[in-house]
């Protein structure tokens, strides 16, 4: 006992350190068992985050190729952005067009006569019933506060107001009430009539079949364009049934002159979606091939090497890429015959002036190869979807190794308390077997003072 090094009470044993010890050394091989295991979990589900991305941002990129509709993109230019700007849909038909902007639509706009006292002016007392496109409310003057101010404030704050704001302009001569539709077009002109009290509201009415005391700033009128020569009406400035498939803006008079409205097949458009399908097929198969790969120098292998569902993918994907797709009639029925095809490394390379001449000869046909029901695009985005959905095999997945984790952390817990459990059973013993060498200490103690005390013999 003369070697342990004593730092407690009755025998000296370490107590502590001698169950610490021993508890750490019962717990490392299950403490390493579970590391590895929840390392391994973190790293698949770390390749599963992964895969998902990648499958998640080619299925975007097949998104704008999956029907045929994508690839009837129409290009609507005008040939003067500051008369006029024009969108197309795919309902719009290749063409040329000669458009003038005569108007552009206006709200009806009335002011009053000049009041020389400001807003504080007092006008009058009674009933003002105001109309806009037909649909009227009335606002009630008090005779208490018959003051331009108060007038204004009461049509603005109608909960019946149909569509008129009121505003009060300062001028040289004095300030006037202005009355403004809210919706431009004819159909929006604004009536005024008043009714009881002192009269003094006759001032504000305006009734174009009676009497007008309010002078009109702006007239209540429609856009005006002319398209091959036939005249075309709108209550705004946006035109969206002049042509099947436009919508035009009017942004200022032309005056007199016609400005060319070109609608074409908007190429640009096709040939950008089908670089993105093609660059993010690419970073897809990168990712795939990262990780199912094995360096065979580093003996280092990916995180999803050998996996079935990894294999699935990439064998589904190829197969769909290099078919000839089923129901095309014609040679325009593989990606390599639109000039998309597929290098040593995997990867798809595009011949862009192939595949320009496939966009402007048989745009149909290109149209079907990817966006045809057994079409490529179709049938891939069908697939990832199906993957990606939540009952699918990315999910499922997902879904038994996050219920791993949650194992492991109650394999840890229920370790936990076994260490607990443990070190408390140590701890037991070892204060017993302390106590017993102390009284085996005591003992000795006492019989060597005793025979001490013997007589000594001769």
């Amino acid at each position: 006992m003369a070697g342990i090094q004593a730092s407690g009470v009755g025998s000296g044993l370490d107590i502590n350190s001698l169950v610490a010890q021993l508890v750490s050394a019962e717990a490392a091989p299950h403490q390493q068992r579970i590391t590895r295991h929840e390392m391994a979990v973190t790293t698949k589900l770390s390749a599963l985050g992964t895969l998902k991305g990648a499958l998640g941002a080619f299925k975007s990129a097949l998104e704008p190729l999956k029907t045929t509709e994508v690839f009837q993109t129409r290009k609507a230019t005008s040939g003067n952005k500051d008369v006029f700007t024009v969108t197309a849909d795919t309902d719009a038909v290749a063409g040329h067009y000669d458009v003038e902007v005569v108007n552009l639509a206006k709200a009806h706009q009335l002011a009053s006569g000049a009041f020389a006292g400001g807003s504080s002016s007092v006008v009058g007392y009674g009933s003002l019933t105001i109309s806009v496109g037909g649909e009227s409310f009335t606002v009630e003057i008090d005779e208490e506060e018959p003051t331009l101010a108060a007038i204004r404030n009461a049509i603005n704050e109608a909960a019946d107001n149909t569509g008129v704001q009121a505003t009060l302009l300062n001028t040289s001569e004095g300030t006037r009430l202005v009355l403004t539709a809210s919706e431009t077009g004819a159909e929006h002109a604004i009536v005024v009539t008043a009714s009881g009290g002192d009269g003094g509201l006759d001032q504000l009415t305006f009734d174009p079949e009676g009497v007008m005391n309010l002078t009109e700033i702006e007239p209540a009128q429609n856009a005006l364009i002319r398209i091959a020569g036939f005249d075309v009406e709108s209550d705004t400035n946006v035109f969206d049934d002049a042509i099947d498939g436009l919508t035009i803006t009017a942004i200022a008079p032309s005056d007199g002159e016609t400005v060319d409205l070109d609608v074409s097949f908007d190429l640009d458009a096709v040939q950008s979606r089908i670089q993105k399908f093609v660059s993010e097929y690419n970073n897809m198969q990168a990712q795939l091939a990262r990780l199912g790969s094995y360096n065979a120098e580093t003996k280092v292998a990916g995180p999803m090497l050998g996996d079935a569902l990894l294999r699935g993918v990439e064998s589904e994907v190829r197969r769909v890429i290099s078919s000839p797709v089923e129901g095309i009639t014609g040679e325009l029925n593989t990606l390599a015959s639109i000039g998309i095809t597929t290098s040593a490394t995997g990867a798809l390379e595009i011949d862009n002036a192939k595949l320009t001449e496939a966009l402007n000869e048989h745009p149909e046909a290109v149209a079907e190869l990817f966006g045809s029901e057994n079409g490529i695009a179709a049938r891939l985005y069908s697939q990832l979807e199906a993957r990606l959905a939540s009952e699918g095999d990315v999910e499922t997945r997902n879904a038994s190794l996050q219920k791993e984790l949650k194992d492991i952390e109650k394999d840890k817990e229920a370790l936990s308390l076994r260490l607990a459990q443990l070190e408390q059973r140590y701890r037991a013993q070892f204060t017993a077997l302390d106590s017993l060498l102390a009284q085996m200490q005591s003992t000795s103690s006492y019989l060597a003072q005793q025979l001490a005390n013997l007589p000594k013999i001769g």
